[in-house]
């Protein structure tokens, strides 16, 4: 980032806090183009956005103070600077609901919590969509006002171009364009009259001491009540086993009933349509992510979304015929490329990736997984507060050095740097299947530079589910360090 836009951060957490941000932590990217930095001081912490897209802004921000004025759990939003495209929101942790599901995945009471935190999420959902989404100012709505026609081809069109043409799965050009246009008038069919949260799913849920909080709500809509619920229950990554989707379906169902009337069997049947065109268009994201923009991690939630697809083909009849649409979804079940994504990801384990500080003083720590090497960062170009009387017993774990690094040293900058080369390098390794990675970060006496780098990479790091971060500073770890060594990062 550059020092402008970071000053500006700053500068927008001083005015709503009236306190110097101490820590400014990047926060990894999704799969937006928005920049998030948690920004903390001793009494308060916050999430700042920068976004360049302007009314994209402003349909959050906007959505955001009418969800919260009307009780729905939704971040505060602090402060706003539009002019420079940066806002300031309420810090809601790092626990989404993506993350409490790995988390759980392996205990015996799984499917029992799953449910649970599942229907505290659905409790809210028609809040959304029907309570309060009615008196929503639509005209703000950002692509378009509502999921429609030409928001659905949008979608089918992201499909064929970047999943089915990157993919190499053949299809007949006029007959498939024909059968969106037969799947978009069905989908039609059903009441589109609600607000339509459009991406409801795992990684925009949040859980704060156990309850869901919700984020990412910028491309509402008006819209029908199935498209979000299909988005929740077929989450690919989420993997939700069908027992439960089932049992969810039916909470839902008995939750909007004190809401709206509807015939029951086909709300369920036009759910299925809905679960469909979502799945499509995550295929479109996983292939213009994945294939186009050669981002290797997007590649593996392919599987999942496959696996629904290939279930929701042999168990649901559509009323409507599709069949060249058909035709090619057969080909991508059958695609053994995809089968081969499918094959690593049911083999896969979590990449462990150790972090380590030490001093120059002393010797590189050696890698003992077998591998060899690993990143070292030499930290010794940061400025170092060990020459400070004030901190030379104190280490980079302590608040008042974060403070120094962030007001008086470009560590952050550094950090960025190496945060950008170390998560090009996560990447290979998870999609390679690679066991372990390590990282050095080394300062003259081991304390301050080189210890607070390390804790910032592991606390970047285990924000990626797919990570098992350890850490070890090896100075620290010396008995009595400060008496043995009182001036280790003194020159």
């Amino acid at each position: 980032m550059t020092d402008k836009k970071k000053e500006s951060l700053l500068n927008l957490y001083y005015r709503w806090s009236n306190k110097h941000a101490e820590e400014f932590i990047p926060l990894p990217k999704s799969g937006s183009y928005r920049e998030y930095y948690r920004l903390k001081s001793q009494a308060n912490s916050a999430i700042a956005v920068y976004n360049a897209d302007k009314k994209e802004n402003r349909a959050f921000i906007e959505f955001s103070k009418h969800f919260r004025e009307h009780g729905l759990p939704v971040p505060e939003i602090y402060e706003v600077d539009l002019e420079n495209d940066i806002y300031l929101i309420e810090d809601l942790g790092n626990i989404t609901l993506f993350s409490y599901l790995t988390e759980i995945r392996s205990e015996p009471e799984f499917s029992e919590k799953v449910v649970l935190i599942y229907k505290k999420v659905i409790d809210n959902l028609p809040r959304f969509q029907i309570e309060w989404g009615k008196s929503l100012n639509y005209s703000i709505c950002y692509p378009r006002a509502q999921f429609d026609e030409q928001s659905m081809m949008w979608d089918l069109n992201y499909f064929k171009y970047y999943f089915l043409k990157l993919g190499k799965i053949p299809f007949d050009e006029q007959a498939l364009e024909t059968d969106f246009h037969v799947f978009t008038e069905y989908l039609l069919s059903a009441d589109c009259n609600h607000f339509l949260y459009r991406d409801f799913q795992s990684r925009n849920i949040m859980i704060k001491k156990g309850e869901p909080y919700f984020i990412d709500y910028q491309g509402g809509r008006k819209g029908a009540l199935q498209y979000d619920l299909a988005s929740l229950l077929f989450d690919a990554k989420a993997d939700l086993p069908h027992n439960i989707r089932a049992e969810l379906l039916q909470y839902y169902i008995s939750k909007i009933k004190k809401y709206t009337k509807f015939e029951e069997t086909e709300f369920i049947q036009m759910f299925f349509g809905y679960v469909l065109i979502r799945i499509l268009q995550a295929l479109g994201a996983y292939g213009f992510r994945g294939f186009y923009e050669k981002k290797e991690h997007f590649l593996k939630s392919i599987p999942y979304a496959i696996d629904n697809l290939a279930w929701l083909m042999n168990t649901v009849s559509f009323p409507i015929k599709m069949p060249s649409l058909f035709d090619a979804l057969k080909g991508v079940v059958g695609s053994k490329e995809f089968q081969q994504i499918g094959d690593a990801r049911r083999s896969s384990n979590k990449l462990e990736v150790s972090i380590f500080s030490f001093s120059y003083r002393q010797s590189i720590p050696q890698d003992q997984s077998g591998n060899g090497g690993g990143f070292v960062f030499d930290c010794r170009a940061i400025h170092n507060p060990g020459r400070y009387n004030q901190y030379k017993m104190l280490t980079g774990k302590d608040e008042v050095i974060k403070k120094f690094f962030i007001e008086e040293s470009e560590a952050d900058k550094f950090l960025s740097n190496v945060f950008s080369i170390i998560q090009q390098t996560i990447n290979v390794y998870i999609t390679r299947k690679f066991a372990h990675l390590m990282i050095s970060f080394g300062c003259t006496g081991g304390q301050h530079r080189s210890v607070y780098c390390a804790e910032r990479m592991a606390e970047y790091l285990r924000l990626n589910p797919e990570i098992n971060v350890k850490i070890r500073h090896m100075e620290l770890e010396k008995e009595s360090f400060r008496d043995i060594n009182p001036g280790a990062a003194a020159s």
